[in-house]
C-alpha cells in the first residue's frame, strides 16, 4: 500500500509539478502540553497536520487534520508560525506547510488509524528528542525560541 501511494505521489508531481499545499499545528492543551502523533508509515512523532483539500481553507483543514489524528477540538488560533517551502522538507512530495499554533480541548482519540499509531501529550521540556518527521524538528524548535520563520 505504502508503494502505491508513493507511486501515485509521483506521478501526481510529474504530471502537476506544483508544490502541494499543507498546514501542520502546534496543538496545546489547557495544561500546556504539546500533542504529538505518531506516524504508522516511519514510526516517527511528529505533529499532527496533513494536506488542505479542495475547496477548504488553511482554518478548516487544520480543524479537520486535528480531528483526524487526536480526536481534539481547535478552540483558536493563537498565531502563525511559520511558512515552510523548502523542496525537500517532505521525502514524499513538495510540499508548501503553514504552521500554526492552537488551543485545543477534548480527549484524545485517534480517527485515522492508518496513517496514526499513537497520540500523546508532552510538556514542552519532555518533547521526543531525536529526529522528528519531515522538518517537524525545525517547526518545535522555532516555536519555542519565539520566532516566527518563511523557510
Amino acid at each position: 500500500m505504502r508503494r502505491l501511494w508513493q507511486f501515485v505521489q509521483t506521478v501526481l508531481g510529474i504530471i502537476f509539478r506544483h508544490p502541494i499545499t499543507g498546514t501542520t499545528i502546534i496543538p496545546i492543551l489547557p495544561d500546556g502540553k504539546i500533542a504529538l502523533v505518531r506516524r504508522q508509515d516511519t514510526g516517527e512523532w511528529g505533529l499532527p497536520g496533513g494536506i488542505v483539500n479542495w475547496g477548504e481553507d488553511i482554518a478548516t483543514a487544520a480543524k479537520r487534520e486535528l480531528a483526524e489524528e487526536t480526536g481534539l477540538e481547535l478552540v483558536k488560533v493563537r498565531r502563525l508560525v511559520g511558512v515552510y517551502s523548502a523542496p525537500d522538507r517532505d521525502p514524499r512530495i513538495h510540499s508548501i506547510c503553514i504552521l500554526i499554533e492552537a488551543e485545543v480541548q477534548g480527549n484524545m482519540q485517534i480517527e485515522d488509524s492508518l496513517e496514526i499509531g499513537e497520540v500523546r501529550a508532552f510538556l514542552p521540556a519532555d518533547l521526543p528528542e531525536g529526529k522528528l518527521a519531515h522538518d517537524h524538528t525545525q517547526q518545535l524548535q522555532d516555536y519555542l525560541n519565539g520566532v516566527t520563520t518563511l523557510a
